[in-house]
């Protein structure tokens, strides 16, 4: 082992585990990642709610068995099953919680994926997992799509900590932070006090490569050169964007003046969170999204490849986000002036991205309603 694991800690980025499942939890599997591997937190989503329970894993049987005796349709039956796991992990992460005053210690579940154009109905579930989850360390997953902005500020407006999820661009990631601002104020409107009210917000990295690469390959020539480079420049543009809005120096607020009037009510910083970290390309390093994508402040949710991969093999050396602004810029240009559509890509992300989660959702369903009723049928 490399301790880079501890290294990453001291530098100030909270490791979270990018998976769950009822398997995970019974066998006291995520207790040793925390006790033994620095994690600090959990997010879930669609996807990996259904190769939980679509996979197979009897764990599940007897929840299922009650439900379909107690004749629930298949919506209630999947929030069951996935709220009781995210609250038990939060259970296990509590003490986490406790020792970070809040910060850490948290589980991540998502609002459901059909909803993500829809503004109203985003609110409601969003208020409605809050309590079905009931715990104080658990984050509200709302997409950054057009119809979620609202609906992150509303739902933060309220006192509910929310993890904003699927940000691919630069100009969504500052719309983000401006909803995150929005609803610490309406929530110092309210009363409520800002220092219980957190946030992250999830910047997803390896699809910006995988994505941008394609384009690249075709345009053939130089261009190639710029290959594996995007999704790191993105993000560190994105930390630069960060500390533009939440920023200080030496325990002083840099940020705008609307967060330093908030900051002084109690309210925390959003965090930025690195998301979608396994490499995707085999010819690349296979910690490449943790170890250059260094700083404080930061999150980085690994799923447990990743996260043995850096614990085995990884080298942490320091800070790699602030050094390199002038480097992504540069990055970002050359791929732009290469004729690569940022825009186009951004958007074609975070469209694949609703809908893999709606497809992963929609699976799920299929595997709940097939389960209830083979155990209906068993009476």
């Amino acid at each position: 082992m490399t301790d880079a694991l501890k290294r990453l800690s001291d530098e100030g980025v909270a490791i979270w585990l990018d998976d769950l499942s009822r398997k995970r939890l019974n066998s006291g599997n995520l207790a040793e990642l925390v006790q033994h591997k620095h994690v600090v937190g959990v997010t879930t989503n669609p996807t990996i709610f259904q190769k939980a329970i679509g996979g197979g894993d009897s764990s599940y049987d007897g929840q299922l068995k009650d439900l379909a005796v107690r004749k629930v349709t298949t919506d209630e039956a999947v929030r069951m099953i996935t709220t009781s796991d995210v609250r038990d992990a939060a259970d296990v992460l509590r003490p986490v919680y406790d020792a970070s005053n809040g910060r850490d210690g948290r589980v991540s579940i998502e609002v459901d994926p059909r909803l993500a154009h829809e503004t109203a109905a985003t609110v409601a579930e969003a208020k409605q997992l809050w309590w079905l989850v009931d715990r104080p360390n658990v984050f509200i997953k709302i997409p950054a799509t057009r119809a979620g902005l609202p609906a992150i500020a509303e739902v933060i407006g309220k006192g509910i900590s929310v993890n904003v999820t699927l940000i691919f661009s630069l100009e969504r990631y500052k719309a983000v932070m401006d909803a995150y601002l929005t609803g610490l104020e309406a929530a110092k409107a309210k009363g409520l006090d800002l220092s219980q009210i957190e946030s992250v917000a999830s910047f997803f990295v390896s699809r910006v490569d995988t994505e941008i690469d394609k384009r690249l390959e075709k345009v053939g020539g130089d261009a190639k050169d710029l290959r594996s480079k995007a999704a790191l420049a993105n993000a560190r543009l994105a930390y630069q964007a960060y500390e533009e809005v939440f920023g200080s120096v030496d325990g002083k607020s840099t940020g705008s003046a609307r967060w330093v009037a908030l900051e002084a009510a109690g309210a925390k910083p959003q965090r930025p969170l690195w998301a979608s970290t396994g490499v995707k390309d085999p010819a690349l390093p296979d910690t490449l999204y943790v170890t250059e994508l260094v700083a404080p402040g930061t999150v980085n949710t690994m799923p447990e490849a990743t996260l043995d991969a850096t614990d085995d093999h990884g080298v942490v050396t320091g800070g790699t986000i602030v050094p390199n602004y002038a480097d992504a810029k540069a990055v970002m240009d050359a791929i732009a002036a290469a004729g690569v559509d940022y825009d186009d890509v951004v958007q074609v992300l975070e469209d694949e991205g609703v809908e893999k989660f709606e497809q992963s959702w929609n699976e799920l369903l299929d595997t709940v309603t097939a389960s209830l009723a083979s155990f209906a049928d068993e009476k």
